[in-house]
């Protein structure tokens, strides 16, 4: 690592915040950790592994590529929760990926498969799965005369935050599947991370989603660990004459004699270009972001505490990745997933 740039992965909080949430949500048999999108941007086979010895006995991906990725470290139940091309349904017989079948045309593709299925339910999101009890009943009686194995059934509720939407997808799920005893699926499974903090559990699920919350980033009592902290350097420090500008097209004039820190990270590493008038941590102190953020470089207004190659925090902790997100009306999720590979991760166990 030739760049001072860098992801720290804290790999035992992820351990510990995984332990902590299934010791209290202790009443499923199915614990499927969620590691799309390279772990939500944490990456690597240390955060998997972290997630099992936490106590995950599934996992769930968003693709083919992503179940091999993992199944070439772990012998563990993976489910692909996206849609794959049934010419490619060969290769999860042999490597076991559990596959999300979401209507019955591409039921009618793979039925001669000798594989585990997921059938999903659209409840609501309006974005995969079968709407229709007759549509998922014809799916039912063709997969009892086949070589398919219906492992589980599920949805995904699209705003756990409110009752009202919670309670009419979990009708709409029962309305579609009440032709079948769900007792006898091996797996029904619901609840997802903010669902599964903000929602009693629904008596016929055993089976539960984490995602975000292994890495703290939900509003709950857990007294989660902070997971990932992203961090650079000072490479340069500059002083402004008043009425200097800052970076490309001038957004930034200095009212007054300045002092200015070059950062070694910049969008390319991830780091939303919009985060201009935000904050970063240097010795523990904030010091605001200036100028249009570069593809490799940022720059902070600083002041003659910070010293050549003091250590920048980017994204500290959990809190500060919650304000960043608002100052950005986006989400956590988004900041962490769009940490680039390009950035260095260090495991720290």
């Amino acid at each position: 690592m030739y760049r001072k740039t860098y992801a720290n992965i804290y790999l035992k909080n992820i351990k510990d915040n995984v332990n902590k949430i299934i010791e209290k949500y202790n009443d499923y048999k199915y614990y499927i950790g969620v590691v799309k999108a390279d772990s939500y941007g944490h990456n690597g086979y240390e955060v998997v592994k972290a997630i099992i010895d936490g106590g995950c006995n599934y996992l769930a991906v968003s693709s083919l590529d992503e179940a091999l990725e993992v199944r070439e470290y772990f012998d563990i139940p993976i489910l692909c929760l996206g849609i794959i091309n049934s010419k490619y349904i060969s290769i999860c017989e042999e490597k076991n990926i559990d596959v999300t079948v979401t209507n019955l045309d591409y039921l009618k593709e793979i039925k001669d498969s000798n594989i585990n299925i997921h059938i999903k339910i659209d409840t609501g999101m309006n974005r995969l799965g079968v709407k229709e009890k007759e549509e998922f009943n014809f799916m039912i009686e063709i997969i009892n005369n086949s070589n398919l194995n219906l492992k589980g059934i599920y949805t995904h509720i699209y705003e756990a935050s409110n009752k009202d939407n919670v309670d009419k997808q979990i009708d709409v799920f029962k309305s579609i599947t009440k032709d079948i005893d769900l007792s006898k699926i091996d797996m029904v499974h619901i609840a997802q991370s903010d669902t599964l903090i903000n929602y009693p559990k629904i008596d016929f699920c055993n089976g539960c989603r984490l995602g975000i919350i292994m890495y703290g980033l939900t509003n709950n009592d857990l007294e989660l660990k902070n997971t990932i902290e992203l961090v650079s350097e000072i490479i340069e420090i500059k002083k402004l004459k008043k009425g200097d500008t800052v970076s490309y097209n001038g957004t930034y004039e200095a009212s007054e004699d300045e002092i200015i820190g070059i950062v070694s990270i910049g969008y390319a590493d991830g780091v939303n270009r919009h985060l201009k008038g935000s904050y970063v941590y240097i010795n523990n102190k904030k010091y605001e972001i200036i100028g249009n953020i570069c593809m490799d470089m940022l720059m902070v207004k600083i002041d003659e505490s910070v010293k050549l190659n003091d250590i920048v925090c980017v994204y500290k902790d959990i809190e500060h990745i919650k304000v960043l997100s608002e100052y950005l009306n986006t989400i956590p999720y988004e900041l962490i997933c769009n940490i680039s590979k390009r950035v260095e991760r260090k495991y720290i166990k």
